[in-house]
């Protein structure tokens, strides 16, 4: 027995020695490589190498060493290293299967070779180990640690061997397979097309992943993996984990006394809802009352999401991880469990419901000379869609006429008023589908924007401003931390540039001041109306500006012409805005809070990188859905404008439903010299221009969905007499 004790303690303190003794090893050669069978003859105790790879694989997981090839290992030092610095950065992944560091350390991108990214996926965020190579060069380096994955969640096939699975990601920037156990398959069969977890990253080292499979999509279409595949790829689960849902299925909407004493009771206020006529959620209301002294009050009502919401709760959590809905063109990917998004908390006719309000009071020069912030009580008397409100507006006619009228005309009274501060009119084209009863798009138009629609943005904008006006004063002399939303002055190069693109179609940019470019932006789209080279310029001018973003800095918001603004009026799809609830709250009747800053701008970040994924994936389906709508059209003929021009052809943007695909060059009769402005493309043998905006005939030849890409050919432009000169 006690020998047996003996053996034990000896291999306990032996492998503790072993571990010092691999460090040290891996130490005195600091930027040598060395593989499992050098570490171990190097050993002072012959071990071969399958004794000691689990304490390598130990040493790895504790960040101590690195495995920078199969079976290669590297001292990760932990003071520095010398010439090799470490920073943190997000993955960029290349078809290829490398990757490029995007850091806001560096003002350059670190390129990683595939063998060097050690278990890190596209979207990831890492800290890298980074070296300058040659001048010239960009700098290279290799994957320390994955300090937060962009996606836990993978769509693909599914391929099942006699004694194991693998799971092929659909994704071109994921180039690995995963490892998938066959008690793990969920019923999944061969071929299936199935969503995975990761269950085992093998992170610091060259192996696959493990996964396990939690839903079946089995062998479905095209359209339904692709929006699946679409939303997952940017980082957003299917589905609700069920802690998630149980605890939304134990909420009640039950009006306790308790509730009713802090909150003001505005039932009896004539209250209604404008929107869309497909939605299914409705988180803003609108009051309107005339007040005893003959002023009008105006009240702006939020579905009071953060009172369901209660902060470190699992719907808080999941509601932060998501950060917003998702508005795919065929569906929706709420941020919130149906319970709430469709129940609880929308503002539907003729329930009561818990509301967080903005309320004005309005002056006979319609100045605001009242305003108050709080949770309330209110009840929709009427939902109104767009068409209907219009209809009220257009005729004069209908359910709270007078109402919506007043309403009407004060909000043109606003939004002049932004205008004239400087606003910029951002509007743009919005591509809208008609789909069949399997989401097959059978057309396509374009939203119109009419009174009814500005009436309910105006208020909110309102809303949104005065919200942060009020935090803003709240906190000067000590600041409140905030959740703001900002958009930066234009970059003076990039407006330089645009200055010069733009002249050379007939037009002048007043770039003096932000004010002038603001101007000068809105007289540009007023002419574009009459001049379609313009009207192709608006979405280049868009680019050059900056994107907003949340932030607890205030700047401002440029594109608004508004020095305070935040987003209070959706919590229903933007986590954004439940913090500005809760904060605010935390903020009334005479209460001062402060929210630790530092954690409430990392909150920031995260929303702002959830809202950009998020709109990739809108416009990833709305290119797909436009590739659907073509191929049924291949042969057939249309009218379009030339809308970009590139080395390899020119883009057209189809006139009657704003889908674009190319004219390649090579389908062209003779080569072209793209000027350097890329705004036209002249002939080489005829001299014949095209530019942007011309107006051309179009055949739609090839749609090819899995690219996401249209080719057209071009019609009725060239000529046998073109060529009678050669």
């Amino acid at each position: 027995m006690k020998r047996k004790k003996s053996k034990r303690a000896a291999k306990k303190i032996g492998n503790k020695e072993l571990r010092r003794e691999i460090i040290n090893i891996l130490r005195r050669n600091p930027n040598a490589k060395l593989p499992a069978k050098v570490i171990s003859k190097k050993l002072s105790v012959k071990k071969n190498t399958e004794k000691i790879k689990p304490i390598l694989d130990e040493l790895i997981q504790e960040g101590k060493i690195i495995e920078i090839g199969k079976f290669v290992y590297q001292y990760k030092d932990q003071e520095g290293l010398g010439d090799r610095q470490i920073i943190t950065g997000k993955v960029d992944m290349t078809r290829r299967g490398s990757a490029f560091i995007q850091s806001d350390e560096l003002e350059e991108d670190v390129f990683i070779s595939e063998k060097k990214l050690y278990g890190a996926f596209h979207g990831d965020t890492v800290e890298i180990q980074y070296w300058k190579v040659r001048s010239g060069k960009r700098p290279e380096g290799q994957v320390i640690r994955v300090l937060k994955r962009a996606n836990s969640q993978f769509i693909g096939i599914i391929k099942i061997s006699e004694k194991f699975a693998f799971f092929i990601p659909n994704n071109e920037r994921i180039n690995t397979d995963m490892f998938v156990d066959l008690n793990d398959l969920n019923k999944a069969n061969d071929n299936d097309i199935v969503v995975v977890e990761v269950i085992n990253w093998q992170e610091g080292t060259t192996k696959s992943p493990e996964a396990k499979v939690i839903s079946v999509i089995g062998q479905t279409g095209d359209s339904e993996l692709e929006m699946k595949s679409i939303l997952i790829n940017n980082g957003f689960n299917l589905e609700f984990p069920p802690k998630v849902l149980a605890e939304a299925n134990k909420l009640t909407d039950e009006i306790t006394p308790e509730e009713l004493a802090y909150r003001r009771d505005m039932r009896d206020v004539p209250t209604f809802t404008i929107d869309p006529h497909d939605a299914k959620d409705f988180d803003d209301a609108l009051s309107f009352r005339i007040l005893e002294n003959g002023h009008k009050e105006i009240g702006v009502h939020i579905a009071d999401v953060a009172h369901y919401i209660k902060e470190g709760s699992e719907l808080d959590k999941e509601a932060f991880e998501r950060s917003t809905s998702v508005y795919l063109v065929d569906r929706v990917l709420p941020m919130l469990p149906e319970r709430l998004s469709n129940g609880l908390c929308s503002l539907r006719p003729n329930e009561d419901k818990f509301t967080f309000s903005a309320v004005f009071e309005f002056n006979d020069k319609d100045q605001i000379v009242n305003r108050w912030f709080g949770r309330t009580l209110t009840h929709s008397n009427r939902r109104f869609t767009y068409e209907q409100a219009q209809e009220v507006i257009e005729t004069g006619q209908g359910d709270f006429a007078a109402e919506i009228l007043e309403m009407d005309r004060i909000s043109k009274v606003l939004r002049k008023r932004k205008f004239k501060n400087g606003a910029i009119n951002f509007e743009t084209d919005e591509v809208k589908f008609k789909l069949d009863e399997h989401a097959t798009p059978i057309g396509v138009y374009l939203k119109v924007r009419k009174d009814a629609h500005m009436l309910i943005e105006d208020f909110m904008l309102l809303a949104n401003k005065e919200v942060a006006f009020y935090m803003s004063e709240k906190g000067k002399e000590q600041e409140i931390p905030f959740v703001y939303r900002v958009h930066d002055e234009p970059d003076p190069d990039r407006i330089l540039d645009l200055k010069n693109f733009a002249r050379e179609l007939g037009f002048d940019i007043n770039i003096e001041s932000p004010t002038s470019i603001a101007h000068s932006f809105n007289a540009m789209r007023s002419q574009a109306e009459e001049n379609e080279a313009l009207k192709m310029l608006t979405p280049i001018a868009i680019r050059t500006m900056a994107k907003a973003i949340y932030t607890t800095d205030n700047i401002g918001h440029y594109g608004l012409a508004f020095p305070y603004y935040s987003h209070f009026t959706s919590p229903i799809r933007r986590y954004s805005d439940v913090l500005a609830h809760r904060i605010l709250f935390q903020n009334l009747d005479g209460k001062t809070t402060r929210v630790d800053k530092e954690k409430l701008e990392a909150q920031c970040r995260h929303i702002s990188d959830m809202e950009k994924r998020a709109m990739d994936a809108e416009r990833e389906s709305i290119r797909y859905k436009q590739v659907e709508y073509l191929e049924q059209h291949i042969g057939e003929t249309f009218s379009g404008k030339i809308s970009g021009i590139i080395d390899r052809g020119f883009f057209v943007e189809l006139d009657d439903n704003k889908c674009e695909g190319m004219i390649e060059i090579f389908r062209l009769p003779e080569a072209f010299e793209i000027a350097p402005s890329r705004l036209f493309a002249t002939g080489l043998t005829t001299k014949k221009v095209f530019k942007m905006g011309q107006s051309v005939q179009v055949k739609v030849i090839d749609a090819d969905k899995t690219k996401k890409q249209v080719s057209f050919e071009l019609m009725d432009t060239y000529s046998f007499e073109d060529f009678d000169h050669i």
